[in-house]
């Protein structure tokens, strides 16, 4: 069992009966749907989940897991996602695959949100390794982009996987990926790209993660935000 499945599979059974919960997207997310439904399966375990992309309802439904519609709930028990960075108070960067709205929407609705990473995802500050994702109306890119400048960063509009494009949201939004050569504050960054209009969301998730499950060496390492 390799680092990702172990913090995949270690997650699932923290999972409690009854829980309603949000299914992240990407190879360690998996692990842990896959574990889920075991449990669900051979233990008859009482759960309910919601997609958190089109991704992870395919997986989902693969593997036999009862699926709730996002517009059909209020509110969720535990979000279990991964993350491309986590600094050492928690805040994250998310969006390499561009599906923040969904993302940042589930981890705020869930009274608990779990991360599950390999140590290679611990870094000392936010935009260590990629540049911050913004997902932004098509319309406004430039303008975004000028006031981006403005606040010490150079962007980039993403291009689509194959290339020959631009990458789209599932939600029609264009991606700017933002290098900062220097962050002071990351919280106060935050609130700036909140603040800006024509960001429709970005990728960092500033005090939302509630646990972090950090998979290497055979075991599994947990992180509370009461740490």
């Amino acid at each position: 069992m390799n680092d990702k499945q172990r913090v995949g599979h270690f997650a699932a059974e923290q999972v409690k009966p009854g829980m309603i919960v949000g299914l992240g997207t990407g190879s360690t997310a998996n692990h842990f749907i896959e574990a889920l439904a075991k449990r669900y399966h051979e233990e008859s375990l009482p759960v309910q989940t919601v997609a958190s992309s089109v991704v992870s309802a395919i997986k989902a439904k693969q593997v036999g897991l009862p699926l709730l519609a996002i517009e059909h709930i209020d509110g969720l028990d535990v979000y279990v996602d991964g993350a491309d960075e986590v600094s050492p108070d928690m805040t994250l960067l998310k969006g390499r695959g561009a599906d923040l709205v969904r993302e940042k929407l589930l981890a705020r609705a869930s009274r608990e949100f779990w991360v599950l990473i390999d140590y290679s995802k611990r870094v000392e500050r936010i935009g260590q390794n990629y540049p911050i994702p913004l997902e932004v109306i098509p319309f406004a890119w430039q303008m975004v982009q000028r006031l981006i400048s403005q606040v010490g960063g150079q962007s980039r509009l993403r291009p689509s996987g194959n290339g020959d494009g631009l990458a789209v949201t599932s939600h029609g939004s264009l991606v700017l990926d933002v290098d900062f050569p220097y962050i002071p504050d990351i919280h106060e960054l935050n609130e700036q790209l909140n603040s800006i209009s024509g960001i429709v969301e970005h990728g960092i998730f500033s005090k939302l993660a509630t646990t972090v499950f950090t998979g290497g060496d055979g075991r599994v390492e947990v992180q509370t935000a009461e740490d």
